[in-house]
């Protein structure tokens, strides 16, 4: 048996580090006494401690603290807090102010999170959409209806469908009317593309729809604004064409998303379940072209309300008017150029006032020193060399009509022409 002898003089002392935080102690020398047997010992007692350290090891940090509490399972808060939290502080890091300087260091410029400030916000502001745009009042009702509906679900006595899907042909403006009516209504939401609904890791998409949703939460629960996640092209993410391969990713996006509308306020991320969260209800907007091709249980009424938007013609005028209203065209001359072009979407119209742009942008090239210096002069040039200015051109109704035309033969030609039978001979019709 060895015997050892620890004066408590040597033991560590906080308020040597933290004068003010901890209360000096009477320099006493003490003795404890730790006995320790050899393993090969067969009385069954292989460590035995004195009276005077039992009581020190079953000392609290404070009589009125639960940070030791034990749960059922005997786990104390902290085992818990941190199970149950998937916050890693990384948000935050080592930063002076935030944590105490002496653990903090004077390294990375004193903040070791090098990459907080290329963080991207997720939620989405609309400062770019300067001027007067015309929203359609069905779109605009429709939309503005499933948002407020959601907010104040807890005060209906009915089933509340979640998601609102936007569905409708190629170019007729889903997107950028939604977007209008969130500035409209001083919304912020948090938007997501179909893009995003895949990954190499599986199960990722499903993780950040999940985030995403507890982001725009958070919105609404730390700044007091509304907010909403919104989807675009959904059918491209998650839609069957042909012979397409159904992925993981594809199966956990689908039921992340039945999963949310079935329990839209308890929304994990991967930690444990807490009693107190409890997620704000976020309405989700979807946009698509054809809703046939996702999974059907999903788009079944009571989980999504399907809204097919088809601008009239009225609608397709003020809308056109309102485009071309800041160059001086009027709702007479946009009346005959949608007749002119019927059976258009509605970015055909926004193409044709950026056809009329080639000319003018040509020759600002030729202003600016040619196809041979457009290089240096746009990204070479000195700090006090200014580029000639650049004069929009005069938009006029036969320019508009030329583009048009142009527009026109380049539909034609593709459709007509379907190179892909020449390098293909197999093809089918």
């Amino acid at each position: 048996m060895a015997l050892f002898t620890i004066p408590s003089s040597s033991l560590f002392k906080p308020q040597a580090l933290f004068p003010n935080k901890f209360p000096s102690i009477p320099s006493q020398q003490k003795i404890f006494t730790i006995s320790c047997s050899n393993s090969s010992s067969n009385d069954g007692n292989n460590h035995t401690f004195s009276d005077e350290q039992q009581k020190t090891a079953k000392r609290q940090l404070s009589e009125q603290s639960s940070w030791e509490t034990k749960d059922s399972e005997g786990n104390d808060y902290l085992y818990r807090l941190g199970k149950e939290a998937d916050n890693m502080n990384i948000a935050v890091g080592a930063r002076p102010g935030v944590i105490d300087p002496l653990f903090a260091g004077n390294f990375l410029g004193r903040d070791s999170d090098i990459v907080f400030d290329y963080r991207q916000k997720v939620t989405r502001s609309f400062e770019y959409l300067k001027g007067d745009y015309y929203i359609a009042p069905v779109f605009l009702d429709k939309v503005v209806c499933h948002i407020v509906k959601n907010y104040i679900a807890h005060l209906l006595n009915v089933k509340v469908p979640l998601i609102l899907g936007i569905w409708g042909g190629k170019g007729q403006g889903k997107s950028f009317q939604t977007e209008l009516v969130f500035q409209a209504m001083g919304i912020e939401p948090v938007i997501m593309s179909a893009g995003e609904l895949e990954s190499e890791r599986a199960g990722e998409p499903g993780k950040l729809i999940r985030e995403r949703y507890r982001t725009a939460s958070q919105v609404v629960q730390n700044q007091g604004k509304m907010s909403c996640l919104m989807i675009n092209d959904i059918d491209a993410g998650l839609g069957r064409f042909g012979n397409t391969q159904m992925t993981v990713n594809n199966q956990i996006v689908v039921g992340t998303l039945m999963n949310l509308v079935d329990n839209p306020t308890r929304v994990s991320t991967g930690q444990d379940w807490r009693e107190s969260d409890i997620t704000n209800r976020i309405p989700i907007i979807v946009t698509g072209n054809d809703f046939s091709t996702i999974y059907a249980p999903l788009i079944r009424d009571g989980r999504m309300e399907k809204f097919f938007w088809q601008p009239n013609q009225e609608d397709i005028v003020n809308i056109v008017h309102r485009m071309y209203e800041k160059d001086g065209i009027s709702r007479d001359e946009v009346v005959s150029i949608v007749k002119t072009f019927p059976n258009q979407a509605l970015d055909f119209y926004g193409a044709l006032r950026s056809r009329t742009y080639d000319m003018s942008i040509s020759k600002w090239i030729d202003d600016i020193g040619g196809v041979e210096n457009l290089g240096n002069k746009l990204l070479k040039r000195r700090k006090n060399e200014t580029l000639p200015v650049y004069t929009p051109p005069e938009q006029t109704v036969e320019a508009l009509f030329e583009s048009g035309y142009s527009l026109i033969r380049e539909q034609q030609l593709i459709m007509e022409t379907k190179l892909s039978k020449e390098y293909m001979k197999n093809i089918d019709d």
